[in-house]
């Protein structure tokens, strides 16, 4: 064999082997998003949380692993059975660091959203101006870095939703947010492995302003 053909070889044989652990990481990463559409218990989230950490650890270079590990531990904060709201967003807040350190951007700044508003609903009276402030400093960031994501939208809806008229919020306010979220999951065309979340959620709350 000439030492062109071996080099031919050769790259086709890391080739093969780079695209056998691409499968390998779209599949598994298949595999546990669907788990975590249908997880319920706190347990099962958990489970999953780590589940992606660690595949994240063995990718290092995808961010896209610690972003669902962080929304696995989001949906343990909002089980009303979670008591300590503040351990587990640092648990989030930890994953996110993780992915931040490879990328930032708008679907990550949703996550940090939740997580501030999960520690402010605490005591929101206390917290507005710590918790409340980091939260809405993610919507505004994750605005900035997509313009376009319904998933900013209607978060800003709920918070909206949730204050009260004379503070400037209630469902006039929310309403047209949660217009435009339900109009951009319409228009959406995610890529493989992105965020799909929040549809339901947002013409569900579209549906309480009417």
């Amino acid at each position: 064999m000439t030492m062109k053909k071996t080099f031919l070889a050769l790259t086709l044989l890391v080739s093969l082997a780079v695209s056998a652990q691409s499968d390998k990481y779209t599949q598994m990463m298949q595999k546990n998003i669907s788990l975590l559409d249908s997880a319920k218990s706190i347990d099962e989230l958990q489970s999953l949380a780590g589940t992606f950490d660690r595949i994240g650890d063995a990718e290092k270079t995808k961010w896209l692993p610690y972003y669902y590990a962080a929304l696995a531990q989001t949906w343990v904060g909002w089980n009303p059975a979670t008591k300590d709201k503040d351990a587990n967003s640092a648990k989030i807040n930890a994953y996110l660091a993780k992915a931040e350190a490879i990328e930032k951007n708008a679907e990550l700044y949703a996550v940090e959203n939740m997580s501030a508003t999960q520690q402010m609903l605490v005591d929101p009276q206390s917290r507005w101006m710590t918790y409340g402030k980091t939260a809405g400093e993610a919507l505004q960031k994750g605005l900035q870095a997509d313009p376009n994501n319904p998933r900013l939208y209607y978060l800003q809806g709920m918070s909206l939703f949730g204050t009260p008229p004379q503070f400037g919020g209630g469902k006039d306010k929310a309403k047209p947010l949660f217009e435009k979220s339900v109009s951009l999951y319409k228009a959406a065309h995610p890529e493989p492995l992105a965020p799909t979340w929040g549809q339901k959620q947002a013409e569900d709350m579209l549906a309480q302003c009417n």
